[in-house]
């Protein structure tokens, strides 16, 4: 340690005066009683709970003896840099024995649920004394460089750098020499170090998600490699040297440039998988193009080569590369070559040739809608989710083409399809043009100059005209009846005129008149840019109402109502103006615009009643539904449906789910938001970035899905009888204080009534004794077991753990009998071992992600069983997972070494935060069992044996 001092010499009055700092604040303030243990064994879990390293600097100030027996820490990275570099400074004294430390980022997410990566930017330099560390996971940070310490841990096994900065890997990372398993996707490298080579143990290799675009020679000398993934590259041809990997099982090269393919890949003994998609490959070798195990979908094979070169002297332009990208959270580079790139989210984008002058990195993110990024007007609708592309404003000195997948909308007679985008600090919309690939599969492509927010609305029919000093004519396309008239002199300077026309069904307006002869014209609104009003009246022209003519009309049942702008009040102006009227048309004048309609009733005061059919031509009809899946009554399904769609949704959903019938009819205006509140003694069992004080929020839109799935728990015991509790639905955004039941409310129903709908929902009967599993994920045992059961069910008695906790099987510090979670064994395990319970692979599904996959094909299921998949859950990428997820559980039920294929496959997948969470779910499991056999006297308890942390606390 003394060359580590010296080397920090610079800095260690600031570094001892930091953590003594952290010591001082953590004796002052002592752990609360009911905190989760963080030292179990020799595993200190210090990444899910505030205060990270403080723990750490207060252990390692007392010299706590248990300190030498740990071997594995996880710290989130998720805290000041200072006081990190603080703590890890302390560990190669402290943690001498230490084999695996977790440095993660991304356990905080932002305000739309994206995961956030850590602060960590360097480790320091005495790292390099843990002479045991073998495993280092430092993925989701901002890693620029490869810390220096990394080339001297000699015996590193497996170093995660997935998801940083960094633009290069150093020569000196070729010293590992055991080194088996180096994950650094989602990076920017662009270069490969030629010492790779020389890492001769190293089994899997993942480079994915980065900018390579070509491979060293020496990558051939890694003679135990069995997997490589180069997937997401720009890689355009492939070294020869890759014959020499004559242990490769996996060899992944998708979305890349590749051009052509080495003919000894087909001659790998052992490669089982060889895939190719998404490239430029217009020939293959025989030998791989008839290979099963070769992947070649997306490739122009077949296809005529680029035309013959041009006459000496004429420029040459080469093809415009294409891009694939699989991730939601990633970036690309625009050359001024130029590009095609398609997104993960089906999301397509064309640089020209010349678009930019110099590279540009660009970033895209697929947002959720919410009010403050979906401008819609009073009748417009969303079709689509929120597009952010980066860097903001920066000029294409070309028009970049984007296309945008959106829903059909359901209306489509006089209105239109656009993409709205954000242009300085104002929403304007595009001209748009739509491509049709199926009936159900549109694309909305548009010219944009520049980046920002885009977004697919329908809207009205909208008509626009530049209005000349001279005067002109604006009709509407979609009524042509409708029209203004423009005289000379109007305006002084030319301004910009807008014109959008409504459709109204008469059948509402008589309902709401409860008046069979009432009628009314299409609305009208124009607007202007420039001054208020003009020097001339502007003549408008409407169509006389249906069933109404000039010749036949009582002039008094005539109401001309103008909406007064911004109180949205509406007034009867009949009497202010001449309305000069013809056989199918009236005409009248004004000088200021706003909304028009004419309407045609017996009714004297219609004031009141314009603004309740305003409001109803906006308003849509929905019902309310609140499902139990029938295999955990604790996960319960939330969804806004259309009542067109509410008979058809049902019948796909309860052959998995069961509930009460659905909510009356509630009308709801696009992008109202509301929340749902669980009530009578059920609350949300997650921390969710969605979710306040426990109630759940929404915010409607009708042609997408509005659907939520959360877990509920209760306090009351649920071993005496079912907790019968309830779900109410409300509207506006989640108050401050929201009571426990707003009876007061109900009284009132309406479109301004807070409460919408109250529902039902019945946590059944805890069965307490053989039959039930709790979140930590231990199976049921055999009967005269009913002990361990008990203790199984208080594990979600008095807390409400993350769902990361209820992967990990946390349980709470509260003694006494308690509820649990109602679910048979999955069967995938056994009572030694430990089962995975439907609700720990649910979780597990919840944290795969995009990755899903490649931890599909590692469990062995079939590629064309993936498509199938993917084809039939198109739209729902949470659909993907489960599905893959409990189709390939449930064809292993009753297998031996399940459960140990799943962890195998996560970590050959780079998601070893999920393998070990599973490991951890494991371990409870078999010590509850081991536990329940001791107290049932199946087995004598070993006097010499000491309890474990672990097992005092189950």
């Amino acid at each position: 340690m003394a060359a580590v001092a010296e080397g920090l010499e610079p800095e260690a009055a600031a570094t001892e005066d930091a953590a003594q700092d952290a010591v001082d604040a953590v004796d002052a303030v002592d752990a609360e009683p009911g905190d989760p243990p963080v030292l179990v064994g020799s595993r200190l879990s210090l990444d899910l709970y505030p205060g990270g390293c403080q723990r750490l600097l207060h252990l390692c100030a007392r010299q706590s003896p248990q300190l030498l027996e740990v071997q594995f820490v996880q710290l989130s990275s998720h805290e000041d840099p200072r006081l990190l570099e603080t703590t890890l400074a302390q560990v190669p004294c402290s943690l001498r024995h230490l084999r695996s430390l977790v440095l993660r980022g991304g356990q905080q997410r932002d305000v739309l649920g994206a995961c956030l990566r850590g602060s960590l930017t360097t480790l320091p330099a005495g790292l390099s004394g843990l002479t045991h560390l073998a495993h280092l996971d430092l993925s989701f940070n901002s890693l620029e460089t490869l810390p220096g310490c990394i080339p001297q841990m000699r015996g590193l096994n497996t170093l995660l750098l997935s998801h940083n900065h960094l633009s290069e890997l150093p020569e000196a990372l070729g010293a590992l020499p055991a080194l088996t398993f180096l994950y650094a996707t989602h990076n920017c490298l662009r270069t490969l170090p030629k010492a790779l080579g020389a890492l001769s143990t190293l089994q899997c290799l993942d480079l994915s998600q980065n900018l390579l675009d070509t491979l060293p020679p020496e990558i051939g000398g890694l003679s135990s490699l069995t997997e490589l993934n180069l997937a997401s590259n720009r890689l355009q041809s492939l070294p020869a040297s890759l014959a020499g990997l004559r242990s490769l099982r996996l060899l992944v090269l998708h979305s890349n440039l590749l051009t052509s393919v080495p003919t000894s890949l087909a001659h790998l003994p052992l490669l089982t998988r060889l895939d190719l998609r998404d490239n430029q490959l217009r020939d293959v070798p025989p030998e791989l193009l008839d290979a099963p195990f070769v992947r070649l979908r997306g490739n122009p094979l077949g296809e005529a080569p680029p035309a013959l070169p041009s006459p000496p002297g004429t420029p040459t332009f080469p093809e415009m590369p294409r891009l694939f990208l699989n991730s939601d959270l990633d970036s690309f580079l625009v050359t001024p070559q130029g590009c095609s790139v398609t997104l993960a989210c089906g999301v397509r984008l064309q640089f020209p040739a010349g678009a930019t002058a110099t590279p540009v990195s660009i970033r895209y993110r697929l947002r959720l809608p919410e009010p403050r990024l979906v401008p819609l007007g009073p009748h417009d609708s969303l079709l689509s989710h929120v597009l952010e592309l980066q860097p903001h404003g920066v000029a294409f000195q070309q028009e970049v083409g984007l296309w945008l997948l959106f829903v059909p909308p359901r209306a489509r007679r006089c209105r239109e399809v656009v993409v709205r985008t954000l242009n300085d600090d104002s929403w304007s919309d595009l001209e748009t043009h739509l491509e049709e690939e199926t009936p159900k599969r549109l694309w909305a492509h548009c010219q944009v100059p520049h980046f920002s927010w885009f977004l697919v609305v329908s809207r009205p029919v909208s008509n626009a005209c530049l209005v000349p000093p001279e005067g002109t004519l604006l009709y509407s396309s979609g009524h042509p009846g409708v029209k203004v008239t423009f005289p000379p002199g109007a305006t002084d300077e030319p301004r910009q005129v807008y014109m959008q026309v409504v459709r109204v069904a008469s059948g509402e307006l008589r309902a709401l008149l409860e008046e069979p002869g009432a009628a009314a014209s299409p609305l009208l609104c124009l607007s202007q840019s420039g001054p208020p009003g003009f020097l001339q009246p502007v003549t408008v022209q409407l169509p006389l109402p249906p069933g109404v003519t000039g010749l036949s009309l009582d002039r008094s049942r005539l109401h001309l109502l103008y909406r007064t702008p911004p109180e949205a009040t509406w007034d009867d102006i009949t009497t202010q103006v001449a309305l000069e009227l013809t056989h199918l048309y009236a005409r009248f004048r004004v000088t200021h615009f706003s909304w028009y309609w004419l309407w045609y009733t017996a009714k004297t005061r219609v004031e009141g009643l314009a603004r309740k059919a305003w409001e109803r031509l906006r308003l849509h009809r929905v019902s309310l539904i609140a499902l139990q899946r029938r295999r955990d009554p604790e996960q319960v399904l939330l969804q806004c449906l259309p009542l067109s769609k509410v008979d058809a949704t049902l019948r796909r959903l309860l052959e998995r789910y069961r509930g009460p019938e659905p909510s009356d009819t509630v009308e709801m205006f696009e992008g109202e938001k509301f929340f749902a509140a669980f009530e009578k003694g059920i609350d949300v069992d997650a921390d969710r970035p969605d979710c306040v004080q426990g109630r759940v929020c929404f915010v409607f839109y009708s042609h997408l899905k509005n659907v939520k799935e959360v877990y509920v728990t209760t306090t009351l015991d649920r071993q005496a009888q079912a907790v019968r509790g309830q779900v109410s639905f409300y509207r506006g955004a989640v108050p401050e204080d929201v009571p426990e039941e707003a009876e007061a409310a109900r009284h009132r129903k309406g479109t301004d009534s807070p409460w919408m709908a109250t529902l039902p929902i019945k946590l059944p009967v805890w069965p307490g004794v053989g039959g039930g599993v709790c979140e930590g994920g231990t199976g049921g045992t055999e009967a005269g077991s009913g002990e361990a059961g008990g203790g199984r069910a208080e594990g979600r008695a008095h807390c409400t753990p993350s769902s990361s906790q209820r992967l990990r099987g946390s349980k709470a510090p509260g003694q006494g009998q308690g509820t649990g979670l109602s679910l048979a064994p999955l069967n995938l395990g056994d009572a030694e071992t430990g089962f995975l319970t439907q609700s720990n692979l649910l979780n597990v599904a919840g944290r795969l992600g995009p990755d899903w996959p490649a931890v599909a094909l590692h469990l062995g299921m079939p590629y064309r069983e993936l498509q199938r998949i993917r084809h039939e859950f198109r739209d729902d990428l949470d659909g993907q997972i489960r599905h893959m997820l409990f189709s390939w559980a449930e064809r292993q039920a009753g297998q031996p070494g399940a459960v140990g294929r799943l962890v195998q496959a996560l970590e050959q997948s780079d998601r070893l935060d999920v393998a070990e969470e599973v490991r951890a779910v494991l371990e409870l499991g078999r010590q509850k069992y081991e536990d329940s056999i001791q107290r049932t006297g199946l087995a004598p308890p070993d006097p010499s044996a000491s309890p474990s942390p672990e097992s005092a606390q189950a």
